[in-house]
């Protein structure tokens, strides 16, 4: 899967963190691949412009999501099954936006990012949240997939810790498995 993050915000964002989680929710969703997905941080002029210019509303949002034509049909869905390689399209979040919504939700602006990126992959996948029942089924989704990941990342975290304990403890600090 190819996902290309390009961060033009001037805020420090960990752009290999939110490529995971991308990748984690697209594989999660069962997405080719294949697949290819652009991730662009950017400023609020920026985001305010594109907001008022696709979305016909003023000023700054968080995420905006950009798919592709070719997957707006129901059936060209890229997590349907069947599904070859697809051009996904393209996310855009906005750190200096985010962080008022990180502060009132009492998390880091890092845990936003992460959140609007698994928001803006379901999007592109063709989920909204408009009418009730989409909300609860998007964001039950979105708040799966993040705690999926968390989870996953605590894991690999602990495991990478207890190989280091043992190999200090074994003497092998430094030495590649065999």
């Amino acid at each position: 899967m190819s996902i290309e993050v390009c961060n033009e915000s001037g805020v420090p964002v960990d752009e290999s963190l939110l490529a995971s989680v991308a990748r984690f929710s697209l594989d999660a969703m069962h997405v080719n691949p294949a697949a290819e997905l652009s991730i662009l941080v950017v400023t609020e002029e920026v985001m305010s412009e594109l907001h008022e210019r696709w979305m016909d509303e003023p000023g700054p949002t968080d995420v905006l999501s950009f798919p592709m034509d070719e997957l707006v049909e129901e059936s060209r869905r890229p997590d349907a099954p069947d599904t070859g390689p697809a051009l996904l399209g393209d996310i855009v979040l906005c750190p200096d936006f985010a962080k008022a919504q990180a502060r009132k939700a009492g998390h880091s602006l890092a845990d936003e990012m992460h959140l609007l990126t698994v928001h803006g992959v379901l999007h592109l996948l063709g989920y909204d949240h408009a009418e009730p029942e989409q909300e609860r089924e998007m964001f039950g989704l979105q708040g799966k997939l993040l705690g999926d990941w968390q989870a996953a990342r605590r894991q690999a975290a602990a495991q990478a810790a207890r190989h280091r304990s043992d190999s200090a403890v074994l003497g092998t600090a430094g030495l590649e498995d065999s």
